[in-house]
């Protein structure tokens, strides 16, 4: 079966800085045949003479798609694409964790499925799963940004002598963050591995008996196919418009719903010429003045207060937008709300707050617009919050200027 035969996934890893994401992948490629272990080696002994010693081998793999991006070379690199029995996956993202907050949210990156790895070596888990640690943003972020399916890998088993004792203790406290963020326990696997050794990638663990489930090659293969938005009104975000000579104005974007069809009559918003959205003529994108939303603050200093004006960045747009009323503090398990007109918000709350772009943003509800529906608030240089359009309140009608 060639591998556009094979459902498409967009597969995202995520996790705390130091927990082995680069290791796990790249292992997990040699393993899986995708990268030639010749290819690793002749890395290693690279990566011994720079003195980094030979742990850094697999890593190799996702820094070199990283270094590729920084300097802004678009070749697609093999390795980032690759099949199991099931599906044809692309790998996002070279864990940069700016770029993976950005490629979440600018939509050029959906991802569909995700593997959080969080390190089983003590401190490194409490690091990552404590407030502030990056699990605990990316399981905040991947659940508010509608990743609904996630297994976990509970890595460097090999640093805990392969405990069941000890994964069972971290596999309580990510369950735990997991629940807290509203994922449903029950369709999550979680698998000790070892990226560094390579005990349970592909090849069932020999030093771990006790775990009965699947490898984490296996778990692949366990996901949901994802439903193509075909039958929705068409969306295109635009990411650049070119002017070329004879040719004219050309628009470059993504259709993220509906078809596209020659010769369809298509408009542009929020200027009703050039801006953010394409979508048909009679079913215009919507373009907003102002907007509730349901926000989860995942890092502020302090703690903000209506009138905070951070940036917003929603698909390929970004603008400086006002928290103009603060409506209720929610608890993000329930959705039901704790707090009426809260004054302030601070990290790890959730709430539905109105927000007002100061220029009309071409934005729609993520119910009927998942790709298009959610964002994230940004401000001196990190992402204070992610959230998700639940209703337009004012409309921008580009023909009443």
């Amino acid at each position: 079966m060639s591998a556009s035969k094979k459902p498409h996934m967009n597969l995202v890893v995520v996790g705390h800085v130091d927990n082995g994401k680069s290791t796990i992948v790249g292992h997990l490629l040699v393993d899986m045949g995708v990268i030639d272990q010749r290819t690793i080696d002749s890395f290693a002994k690279e990566s011994e003479e720079t003195g980094k010693g030979d742990t850094f081998k697999y890593a190799w793999v996702l820094d070199s798609i990283k270094d590729e991006r920084e300097r802004g070379i678009t070749i697609d690199l093999a390795f980032q694409k690759f099949e199991t029995s099931k599906y044809f996956y692309t790998l996002i993202d070279a864990p940069g964790h700016r770029d993976f907050i950005k490629n979440m949210i600018t939509g050029a990156s959906e991802a569909d499925a995700a593997i959080l790895v969080v390190s089983v070596k003590p401190g490194e888990t409490e690091a990552a799963t404590d407030p502030g640690g990056q699990a605990r943003e990316h399981a905040f972020l991947s659940r508010t940004l509608g990743v609904s399916q996630i297994v976990v890998a509970l890595n460097k088993m090999d640093d805990s002598a392969y405990s069941e004792a000890r994964y069972n203790e971290v596999k309580e406290i990510v369950e735990k963050m997991l629940k807290l963020v509203g994922y449903n326990l029950a369709k999550i696997s979680f698998i000790p591995v070892s990226g560094w050794k390579g005990d349970n990638l592909v090849k069932k663990s020999e030093n771990m008996p006790w775990y009965k489930g699947p490898t984490l090659g296996e778990s692949l293969d366990l996901f949901e196919p994802p439903e193509k938005p075909v039958g929705k009104p068409l969306r295109i975000p635009i990411q650049d418009v070119y002017s070329i000579t004879g040719v004219g104005t050309v628009p470059v974007g993504r259709v993220e719903t509906g078809v596209l069809k020659a010769n369809q009559k298509v408009i542009v918003m929020p200027s009703g010429v050039t801006g953010e959205v394409i979508g048909p003529v009679d079913n215009p994108p919507n373009a907003a003045k102002e907007f509730e939303a349901q926000i989860i603050i995942i890092h502020h200093p302090t703690a903000m207060a209506p009138g905070y004006t951070p940036v917003l960045h929603a698909h390929t747009a970004q603008v400086a937008a006002t928290l103009s009323e603060f409506v209720a503090k929610i608890d993000p398990k329930t959705g039901g709300a704790v707090e009426e007109k809260p004054k302030f918000l601070k990290t790890g709350d959730a709430a539905i707050v109105r927000i007002k772009p100061v220029r009309p943003l071409a934005i729609e509800t993520f119910k009927e617009f998942p790709e298009i529906g959610r964002f994230a608030l940004r401000d001196m240089g990190t992402t204070i919050a992610a959230g998700v359009v639940k209703s337009i309140i004012e409309k921008y009608d580009p023909t009443k200027k």
